[in-house]
């Protein structure tokens, strides 16, 4: 049946090649009458598109019938269908006061408000202002999205209340693979400065790209492969000063095409000192009070360069892209002096290049403890075709290949190294099959892991998985309903674990400060998982849609959460996985036992209920959502702590009067006490995470708009405590003032106090954010250029993230003001 349609497919596009192609030319109008410039007319199906003139008038080929997709800012999209017997068109588009911005991710050309699931988008100018060092803090601002905050300089999503391997980051539809889901400590490889929108997603879509996004996906999208038929030379740069960690940012964009062949060329750079905060105050582990006005070791050197080159044919495009990256940050929160004196010359072993060609760079950072050395080299490539067929609309593939690699760096000397390999193909086929429009693919993503070092807790371990997802979409008159299903092959392999643990004096090697071990042994597991989702979009009345979505999405636990059997410096505490069982014996002894036994996939059952109103003045996006998790791995305090002089393990003779103490319940290394580490583990309990999302516009007038946004997240297990590390609640609100070549807007949040504590968090205090910006637009050595200034917390509040694992060391930065200029030529 598959080769009979791709026979017949390639049939038909023989057929339409030799068709002569058609002019269609017509008018883009608003709701007075009045022309629309600059809208975008896109042919369904082809990589071609033109623009509207400042009449409205637009001119395009097509060489078939097909559909056009008209798409402009502050408007509704409007999809039309065509043929080649027509000749002028009149199409009017509805004013918006939300922003309709298509959604790469969505797999089937969706724009924001056609969605069935919520998603959330950031584009254009609000993402240049809004753009930070890190991927959390650019999207922090978003209702139901939060910040890891391990400092300024390492902070990912938390979407929902859920973090790690919950949450899937992508760069151009394909993961970003990276360490960043393994510890707060290691920063996402996103640069959202040179990106051209970044998407949020929930619900059914998420099965487009793995199961094991049960909290949800972030897509950074950046054109690097031009899928647009580029004609001219453009670009675009940004440069900018930040006065609260005195940082200096460059970024630069250059594109352009001719007979088919793009271009597209990125770079940016970014140098930053420690971040400057509001007076606190810090307790060490001695006792000693001392108060700081900074996050020490919080400085940033990163360096990243992307190269995409593309052919656009009438129905094949083909292209790749090579990116490079290389950052030097520092660590926040750690402990320098763990007791470890081992030597060295393993990690040399596997680090040789570090000691020539980095050596200068480190001496540079001698005086930061403890500081971060990632690379990353990245190469994609996509094909795409697009028969005009019947059945089948557009063929795609895309394949990307990343080598990562993550050192930590003390006194001068790599003391871990993470490294991760992986190679990722997405292959999906667009076709309408009586009236049912949607995607079948087929996902593979191969990762080699491996972390060798005094602190690799996770051991080295091959993850392979193999997944076909559809997803199809049909529409009954004001009624549109989508159904998805995904079937994935997981499968976990570790060779070498370390599998126990004891505090038999004899069995420890005091030359060399090690762990004592009963030995090693290899791991392999494998999980099945099925997803499926079903929804539906309800145009109830003229600019007002409600939409339902139900989905049943299965994740298996990651190495990190099996596996970890080690000390985990960015934390402070000595992790263990769930396939180890902690046992004391008669005679008093503790022994950890490697028993990987009855382990489960997590299982999520949510619902999602959106409201939205998006014609006219006033617009507003209303999310209210239930999230009923089986087996939900989370880390709790095992009530053991490990000595970092003798390695044994022994009961944690404080753990009843020391209240501050979290990772998913302890939050970081300020917790530890002078016996030693304390010691966390995977467990799996039922939990429930419910809440709600609003995002509202109302626009005064043509120059003034209002914006107000809330969120809010409940997160407990089944027992009726609270998962721990659960983010605050935020409300706020925006104004915006535009006026001929300047505009203002201010932003004021409010993060609740947080008190629904797991056990050992304390509890966190309510703060106000103000932030404001002041942009002038005009004209310099031939660029249309803007002039900035923003203001970060105005008011310089004392802010403490509570899902934060460092809460106590690392506040939110003070009063900062950024100057720049952007242009685009």
């Amino acid at each position: 049946m598959k080769k009979s349609l791709l026979a017949s497919a390639v049939l038909t596009s023989l057929i339409s090649s030799h068709a002569i192609a058609a002019p269609i030319s017509g008018v883009i109008l608003d709701n007075n009458n009045q022309p629309i410039s600059n809208a975008r007319i896109h042919y369904h199906g082809k990589k071609q598109s033109v623009l509207s003139n400042d009449k409205g008038e637009f001119i395009i080929e097509l060489d078939a019938s097909g559909q056009l997709h008209i798409s402009k800012d502050n408007y509704l999209d409007k999809r039309i269908d065509v043929s080649l017997e027509q000749s002028n068109l009149s199409v009017v588009l509805d004013a918006s006061a939300i922003e309709s911005v298509v959604v790469y991710a969505s797999g089937l050309h969706k724009n924001n408000m056609e969605m069935v699931s919520p998603v959330s988008v950031l584009t254009g100018e609000q993402l240049k202002n809004k753009s930070q060092a890190t991927l959390g803090e650019t999207l922090k601002g978003i209702p139901g999205v939060n910040s890891t905050y391990f400092g300024p300089v390492s902070s990912s999503p938390v979407i929902r209340g859920m973090d790690g391997p919950r949450v899937k980051v992508m760069q151009n539809g394909l993961d970003t693979s990276d360490a960043s889901r393994i510890g707060p400590d290691h920063a996402t490889t996103t640069e959202s400065l040179t990106a051209e929108q970044i998407e949020v997603l929930r619900g059914p879509v998420t099965l487009l790209y793995g199961s094991g996004a049960i909290g949800g996906v972030v897509n950074v999208v950046d054109e690097r492969i031009p899928t647009t038929q580029l004609e001219d030379i453009s670009g675009g740069f940004d440069i900018r000063y930040d006065s609260g960690s005195n940082a200096q940012t460059q970024a630069f964009v250059l594109k352009g095409g001719q007979s088919g062949f793009n271009v597209h060329f990125d770079a940016s750079n970014r140098n930053s000192d420690n971040t400057q905060t509001p007076d606190f105050s810090f307790e060490h582990e001695d006792g000693d009070q001392e108060v700081l006005s900074e996050i020490e070791n919080t400085f940033l050197e990163a360096t990243t360069f992307n190269f995409g080159t593309s052919y656009i044919g009438d129905h094949f495009t083909a292209g790749f892209s090579y990116s490079k990256l290389d950052s030097d940050y520092g660590i926040p929160g750690h402990d320098h002096d763990h007791g470890h004196e081992d030597d060295h010359d393993d990690e040399h072993d596997h680090e040789d290049e570090h000691d020539h060609e980095d050596e200068h760079e480190e001496d540079e950072h001698e005086e930061h403890n403890v500081f971060a050395r990632l690379k990353q080299e990245r190469t994609q490539a996509l094909f795409i075709w697009t028969p005009h067929h019947d059945i089948i609309e557009k063929v795609e593939a895309k394949f990307g290949y990343t080598d990562y690699q993550h050192a930590e760096i003390e006194s001068g000397e790599v003391g871990t190294l993470f490294k991760n390999d992986s190679l990722e193909s997405r292959i999906t086929v667009e076709h309408t099959i009586n009236k049912w429009h949607g995607v079948l693919g087929f996902h593979s993503l191969h990762s080699d892991y491996e972390a060798v070092g005094e602190e690799a807790f996770t051991p080295a371990s091959e993850t392979e998985q193999y997944a076909l997802f559809l997803l199809e979409e049909r529409k009954f008159n004001d009624v549109t309903i989508e159904l998805g299903a995904r079937f994935e092959d997981y499968t976990l392999t570790a060779d070498d674990l370390e599998t126990g643990h004891h505090d038999d004096e004899h069995d420890h090697d005091e030359d060399h400060g090690e762990e004592a071990h009963h030995g090693e042994e290899s791991f392999s597991e494998s999980f099945t998982n099925f997803s499926f989702s079903a929804g539906s979009v309800y145009n109830f009345a003229d600019g007002y849609s409600a939409s339902v979505s139900l989905t049943h999405s299965q994740r298996a636990p990651s190495s990190a959460e099996l596996l970890s059997n080690g000390i985990h410096i960015a934390t402070g505490t000595f992790d263990l996985g769930a396939a180890y069982e902690i046992e004391t014996e008669a005679d008093g002894h503790t022994e950890i036992h490697f028993e990987p036994e009855d382990l489960k996939q997590e299982t999520a059952n949510n619902i999602d209920i959106t409201f939205r109103k998006f014609k006219g003045n006033f617009g507003f996006t209303a999310n209210l959502f239930y999230n009923d998790i089986n087996d939900y791995y989370h880390q709790q305090n095992t009530g053991f702590v490990l000595d970092e002089h003798t390695h044994e393990l022994v009961k944690d003779g404080h753990e009843d009067h020391e209240e501050h103490d979290d990772h998913e319940g302890h939050e970081g290394h300020e917790d530890e006490h002078e016996e030693g580490l304390k010691v966390y583990q995977f467990n799996t309990a039922d939990a429930k995470l419910y809440g709600f999302e609003i995002d509202s516009h109302y626009k005064i007038n043509h120059s003034m708009m209002v914006k107000v946004f809330a969120d809010s997240i409940t997160a407990k297990l089944d027992d009726g405590s609270y998962i721990p590390r659960t983010p605050s609640n935020k409300i706020g609100s925006s104004f915006e003032f535009q006026h001929q070549n300047w505009d203002f807007d201010m932003t004021v949040t409010h993060h609740l106090t947080q008190d629904k504590l797991a056990q050992y968090e304390t509890k966190t205090d309510a703060y106000t954010l103000v932030d404001f910006s002041f942009s002038y637009y005009l004209e310099a050595l031939g660029t249309d250029s803007t002039l900035f200034i923003r203001a970060n917390n105005l008011t310089d509040e004392l802010g403490f993230v509570h899902n934060s694992f460092i809460k106590e060391q690392a506040p939110l930065p003070g009063r900062n003001f950024t100057l720049g200029i952007r242009g685009y030529f």
